[in-house]
């Protein structure tokens, strides 16, 4: 007698896991494709890129945060754009990092890329339809920018990111691949980094005192450079770092951004030995980099008056447009 209410509690146990995974799924996939071999990475636009630009001047890659709302940072990029004056020579692209509940919720194409979880974050390989890790993904579009029959005019490119999505940039600053094509031609490259819970250290230093023994991860990838990512192979830590320091980048924070209990923060012990909040802690890293390179760094480090963690906001502040446009 008891079978059937065991047996109906399993079926709405169900229902609400897989209403979970629909609630935990993006509202929208990016309608724009790019083709990597036999996979495709969906992007958002704010040109055709199909076509040559040549009145554009900038790329600006902006990465989304864990929600995978690329088409939210998108609209926030042209917005900024827009309030820059730098529209019109300015092709912002919007990448998304999409994972096996979106592909559930929205029918979608085989070969559309899609990772575990938040794994694209780290630099993981996607779970399908082929092995592509998410930094190959942004270097792909970087190669895309670099062909001059589509992009005569080009003569930088910004890759930028939020929280979520600063931690892609950050890492990615730090293991992303040489592209030589692009300094012969004369297109900088550069990074904006806003409101990241946590960075890659390059040894065990931390600001905050931690106990190996109870947090035996914290010096492990994507917190620092043990077990780094197939994507990383053949580099080694100093060369890594050789390279990260030379990169010009903008670490971009919100003064208010100062919450220890926000609910998107890394409250791991691995992030927890970087400092207590977001602010400090990006201060904290910015210190250990010019206590390693005293000779001086092409990085800068820039508070964002009256804004918290809302990347909106930091992207379309003057500062933020600043680091974006450079104006």
């Amino acid at each position: 007698m008891r079978r059937v209410p065991l047996l109906v509690a399993f079926a709405l146990g169900m229902i609400s896991i897989g209403t979970q995974a629909m609630e935990h799924a993006v509202k929208t996939l990016s309608p724009e494709r790019l083709g990597m071999g036999n996979n495709e990475l969906a992007v958002g636009l704010s040109q055709d890129w199909q076509r040559p630009l040549p009145d554009v001047q900038r790329a600006l890659i902006i990465v989304h945060g864990r929600l995978r709302n690329a088409q939210t940072y998108l609209h926030s990029a042209e917005q900024a754009a827009s309030q820059a004056g730098q529209s019109a020579t300015t092709l912002v692209i919007a990448p998304q990092f999409l994972n096996q509940d979106d592909i559930e919720r929205h029918p979608s194409p085989d070969s559309l890329l899609r990772w575990q979880g938040n794994a694209w974050m780290a630099g993981e390989p996607s779970r399908g339809p082929g092995p592509v890790s998410s930094y190959a993904a942004l270097d792909a579009i970087i190669t895309r920018l670099s062909d001059r029959q589509q992009f005569p005019s080009l003569t930088e490119i910004v890759i930028a990111g939020h929280s979520g999505g600063a931690q892609v940039v950050q890492r990615f600053a730090l293991l992303g691949q040489h592209h030589p094509g692009l300094e012969d031609d004369g297109i900088k490259l550069r990074y904006v980094i806003a409101n990241p819970s946590s960075y890659a250290y390059f040894d065990e230093h931390r600001p905050v005192k931690v106990d190996a023994g109870t947090c035996p991860g914290f010096n492990d990838w994507k917190y620092g450079l043990l077990k780094l990512p197939a994507y990383a192979a053949g580099q080694t830590a100093q060369q890594l770092e050789q390279t990260y320091i030379k990169r010009d980048i903008t670490y971009l924070l919100g003064q208010q951004d100062t919450d220890p209990h926000h609910p998107a923060l890394d409250t791991s012990c691995a992030a927890e030995a970087q400092g207590t909040y977001r602010l400090v802690r990006g201060h904290n890293f910015f210190d250990y980099l010019k206590q390693r390179h005293p000779q001086g760094l092409q990085q800068r480090l820039v508070e964002v008056p009256g804004v918290g963690h809302d990347g909106d906001k930091m992207f379309t502040s003057p500062e933020g447009q600043k680091a974006l446009f450079g104006q």
